[in-house]
């Protein structure tokens, strides 16, 4: 049994467990059962309260003795006793049922619209009466004063099938194309009919004719609703004889009184979804509306969600058993749901068990889901050693860290620090001693944690009270007395690091303001040693000289402190670097391995020559010097070559065996030429 808590209210999810196939045999099934503890736990309500595929309607017998279920593959229809737990009959049948009606007390007198157009007739033996209407049925609804089965489908006609007489009457005409779903009041038997095109026809039985129209699509659009495409009606209930709740296909309710065209309330359920069911729980003053994703209960009078169930899959149909606590869904699935709320009201007569086993769940403090599993961050992982099993099923990730086993945690955490058991249960015994000392006599006194912090949190509230006037309350809170910021003068982990550069970068006036508050309260004592304080009034917004000057000179000291400590700072910070520098600085030495010989391992440098240019182009082999006598520019020539690297010469002799080599490959084409010449002069 799953247990959700949605807006304080607790639901009981009974169906939720495992369950046995049906392929199963009889002794395989009772060895499961005495093995398996899942199957032990589970709660099964009603034995085999399930469908092959899918289950589509749900309904109880107006005695709530049996409970009949509609549903596929193969069309089928199971009646449930209640009074044994356990499935009464089952009947298949030839097409799908639409909607199904329980004409008598129990389940002797049924009628289904089935999706071939066909209306069976059900006695107690099966089948009693099969006939076909000339449309397909979307909905019907039984007249008890009359005898009258109304039938609504793809057409503007209501028909009326007359059980007395055993014929069609004539038909209701609409002015609708077609008719989504009908219903009739239970007090004044008022026909309500919704339409494709969102109105909601009245028709009196009596005289046989329409007395009312409501315009259910124009008035679902409001500011507080989100309409998508046009809204026609999908379902119908009427609570009393003058309140009706209308669903639409866009996923609005409707709140009417028949008296007016104006709705009470209307409530969006924000899926866009179809309305499928719409329900009432007197007792409690609430509706119940459905659609393919929610069953959502919300007051009648204000809208206010009470609670909302949202199963895996979707919804076809819900059950609100009257003056009880128990809801019944045929859901997309085998499995029919059935849910428990003890805020709506008790168990049902057959199933009284619930209460006492709701009210013991409630004793019995449950652990949650994650008791079992501790979140660790990265740098934890670390710390305890276990970062090799990041990737492996013993972690799971999850947003920035991993949800790990508690056992394989404490394992690890006790060989990681052997000693973390003896300080935590030095700090429970310190705790439960200071929980003792709450009871006796106390001296107000700074804590033993960030004293300096708590210290000046009192003189302030001390000034604040002094230059407050009686008539203003006190501005903020008091961290000191804010239980949010206990931890801070408790716990030695948040104890202010008053010698750290962040600190100190921070407030670099700390010991400034320190020594002023000493040298004041100091004075202030010595003063109040000998004198008693006068309190003088002075005109409001005019201070006094002195107090001016002193000011300044709080000024002037304030700046020359925030100097000297930026000062101070700068020259830590060049000196940590001079440290490292220093360090990396010293000599290191080496020795000559074995066998092996010194070598400089630098190539050494050429020097230029202090010779002149012409002693030293006389020594370079590429330079040569010619004359020319004559010349009106000069008798001397300089040819030189240009030093090239040795990769700039290996390059060059490779690029000309290149060429030499393209040279013997190559073919001239005068051969060409020649034979052309010749086949011209032929």
């Amino acid at each position: 049994m799953q247990v959700s808590q949605a807006n304080n209210v607790k639901v009981y999810n009974l169906s939720q467990g495992k369950t046995l196939p049906e392929w199963l045999s009889d002794r395989r099934k009772r060895a499961l059962q005495k093995s398996d503890t899942d199957l032990q736990r589970r709660i099964q309500l009603i034995q085999d309260f399930d469908m092959p595929t899918v289950a589509t309607n749900i309904k109880v017998s107006p005695d709530g003795q049996y409970i009949l279920v509609a549903g596929v593959y193969k069309p089928r229809v199971k009646c449930y006793d209640v009074s044994q737990l356990s499935m009464k009959f089952e009947r298949c049948l030839d097409s799908e049922v639409v909607k199904f009606h329980i004409l008598s007390e129990d389940y002797s007198k049924m009628v289904f619209l089935q999706a071939d157009r066909y209306i069976e007739f059900h006695a107690k033996y099966g089948r009693y009466h099969r006939l076909r209407i000339p449309k397909f049925g979307r909905d019907m609804a039984y007249h008890s004063p009359s005898c009258d089965l109304y039938l609504v489908g793809t057409s503007p006609e209501i028909y009326r099938l007359n059980l007395e007489q055993g014929q069609f009457l004539s038909p209701f005409v609409t002015d609708s194309i077609a008719i989504n779903a009908c219903s009739v009041n239970p007090v004044h038997h008022l026909l309500a009919a919704g339409t494709i095109e969102g109105r909601v026809e009245c028709w009196d039985p009596r005289v046989r004719r329409k007395v009312g129209v409501l315009d259910c699509a124009l008035s679902s659009i409001t500011s507080a609703t989100d309409v998508q495409g046009m809204p026609s009606v999908s379902s119908l209930k009427f609570k009393d004889g003058l309140h009706m709740a209308v669903g639409t296909s866009t996923g609005q309710v409707l709140m009417y009184d028949i008296r007016s065209d104006r709705p009470l309330l209307v409530k969006d359920h924000h899926y866009g979804l179809p309305i499928t069911m719409v329900d009432f729980h007197s007792q409690q003053g609430l509706v119940v509306s459905s659609d393919a994703k929610a069953v959502k209960l919300w007051n009648m009078q204000t809208g206010e969600m009470f609670t909302s169930l949202a199963p895996e899959s979707d919804i076809n149909d819900v059950f609100m058993i009257p003056d009880t606590g128990l809801l019944l869904m045929a859901n997309e699935t085998p499995k029919m749901g059935a849910y428990f709320i003890p805020s709506l009201g008790p168990a049902p007569r057959w199933c009284s068990f619930l209460d006492s086993l709701t009210e013991e769940l409630e004793e019995s403090s449950s652990s949650a889901v994650y008791d079992d599993y501790k979140f660790v961050t990265k740098a934890e992982l670390e710390n305890l050693g276990l970062n090799h099993l990041i990737g492996s099923g013993l972690l799971r990730a999850y947003m920035h860290g991993y949800f790990m086993d508690i056992r394989l945690y404490h394992k690890a955490k006790s060989i990681a620090d052997p000693f973390a058991y003896e300080q935590y249960r030095k700090d429970k015994i310190k705790e439960k001693i200071e929980a003792a000392r709450v009871n006796r006599v106390q001296i107000k006194k700074l804590p033993k944690v960030n004293a300096a912090l708590a210290g000046r949190l009192q003189e302030q509230e001390q000034e604040e009270k002094q230059t407050r006037k009686p008539d203003e309350s006190a501005d903020g809170t008091n961290l000191l007395k804010d239980d949010r910021f206990a931890a801070l003068f408790k716990n030695p982990a948040f104890q202010v690091d008053q010698e750290s550069e962040e600190y100190r970068t921070l407030h670099p006036l700390v010991s400034k303001q320190q020594k002023q508050r000493e040298k004041k309260l100091a004075k202030q004592q010595a003063i109040l040693q000998q004198f008693e304080q006068l309190q003088q009034e002075e005109p409001e917004g005019k201070p006094s000289d002195e107090e001016e000057s002193s000011s300044d000179e709080e000024d002037q000291s304030w700046r020359d402190e925030l100097r000297e400590q930026h000062r101070q700072l700068r020259e830590e910070q060049k000196s940590q670097p001079i440290e490292r520098s220093q360090s990396r600085s010293r000599p290191r030495f080496y020795e000559l391995k074995a066998g092996e010989e010194f070598s400089a391992t630098k190539t050494p440098v050429k020097r230029k020559s202090n010779a002149s240019l012409g002693e030293r182009v006389a020594k370079e082999d590429s330079v040569t010097v010619s004359r020319t006598p004559g010349e009106s520019f000069g008798s001397k020539q300089l040819t030189f070559k240009l030093q090239k690297s040795e990769k700039e010469q290996r390059f060059q002799r490779l690029n000309a065996e290149h060429h030499k080599e393209r040279r013997k490959l190559r073919r001239s084409a005068g051969e060409l030429r020649g034979k052309a010449q010749g086949k011209s002069t032929l």
